[in-house]
């Protein structure tokens, strides 16, 4: 089953093997997209799905180094670049929109752009420049109402961006400590305003930016990424968490997204996610589910056997394996990663991995 084909709304994949985003900090310093990235995507265009690293929404949202936004007509035409290329080679790409929010540092961002957040409050961890190596992450500046509103309609402009720039679709990042997630999670988001301070008020940012981006680019062409249970960001589990999350998906459900992707990075440290908790989620939402989180080829195959997922999602063997999907078919030895250049410039670590 891993290596059927399937179909993802309007989108034919060759087969179930999705590589997940994975930050790697390979964009110019202005945050452009750049040959180098073309050639990486495009060695892995076997695979049934590439969803691309975090890709910001606005300049507020490019809080790391080096990683690419995607809201100016540079951007749009150097990442034309990277999906003519994946198109060339018959794959399949979409975009993960991310925005930082308070998981930044000052020194990243571009001139005019501030920190934001849901409240005031610094994330605890320190955030990699590449003018000072790691600082305490900036304060950040708490979004109004009004800002919110804005904050939105940047998301729907660089779901539109997307699909001119030659995407198949976008990717909502809603997980991992990021600017969506850090609205859901009640460690992060103690407002008391029409955002925070009930669940239903939790969920309201995830739901706004996920409508607007339907209405400006079909709900076929849009999927979100959750991590209810996550620890990444200073977020972590919280009372009601898992009611919040199934209300959530519920909704996101009604809107006829093309999937629902889970995070459970158990695998690499965090809580693990319960089976009856995905479950409970995915027949909340009702469609396309990606699972990710350590899988391996025949573990994969299981996931799809048994019916707990639609399509599998691998980063680390994704990313180290041009090839993964000729190495999973063949059962071949997959290539050790090099943790060192996971986010270093250049090709070193990046498109330098060997094919079997």
């Amino acid at each position: 089953m891993l290596f059927d084909p399937f179909k993802l709304g309007t989108i034919a994949l060759s087969n179930r093997i999705v590589m997940a985003p994975m930050t790697r900090n390979r964009a110019d310093a202005d945050h452009t997209p750049n040959a180098l990235m073309a050639e990486y995507y495009t060695q892995r265009a076997t695979v049934g799905l590439i969803i691309t690293e975090g890709t910001s929404p606005s300049p507020d949202g490019l809080g790391y180094a080096r990683i690419p936004g995607l809201y100016s007509a540079e951007q749009i035409s150097a990442w034309r670049v990277v999906t003519d290329a994946v198109h060339a080679a018959d794959g399949t790409i979409v975009v993960q929109l991310m925005h930082t929010g308070r998981a930044s540092h000052v020194a990243s961002l571009p001139a005019g752009a501030r920190v934001v957040g849901p409240t005031t409050v610094a994330m605890p961890e320190d955030v990699v420049t590449d003018t000072d190596g790691p600082q305490p992450a900036s304060a950040p500046h708490a979004l109004t109402e009004a800002e919110i509103a804005v904050t939105v309609a940047e998301y729907a402009t660089s779901a539109r961006a997307a699909i001119e720039a030659g995407f198949d679709g976008v990717e909502l990042h809603a997980a991992n400590g990021y600017l969506i997630e850090q609205f859901l999670n009640a460690n992060v988001n103690t407002r008391t305003d029409g955002y925070g301070g009930s669940a239903d008020a939790r969920n309201r940012f995830a739901l706004e930016v996920t409508r607007a981006v339907v209405d400006e680019i079909g709900a076929e062409r849009v999927g979100i990424r959750l991590s209810p249970l996550g620890a990444f960001n200073s977020t972590g589990a919280f009372d009601g968490v898992e009611a919040q999350y199934v209300e959530l998906v519920t909704a996101l459900g009604k809107l006829d997204l093309a999937y629902l992707h889970l995070v459970d990075h158990s695998s690499m440290g965090a809580p693990a996610v319960p089976v009856e908790f995905k479950q409970e989620m995915r027949t909340a939402f009702g469609g396309v589910y990606i699972a990710s989180g350590g899988f391996t080829g025949e573990t994969a195959e299981q996931a799809l056997v048994d019916g707990s997922a639609d399509l599998i999602a691998f980063g680390r063997p994704a990313l180290t394996n041009p090839d993964l999907v000729n190495r999973l078919a063949n059962h071949l030895p997959l290539n050790d990663a090099d943790y060192t250049t996971f986010y270093t410039p250049g090709a070193k670590g990046y498109t330098d991995y060997p094919v079997a």
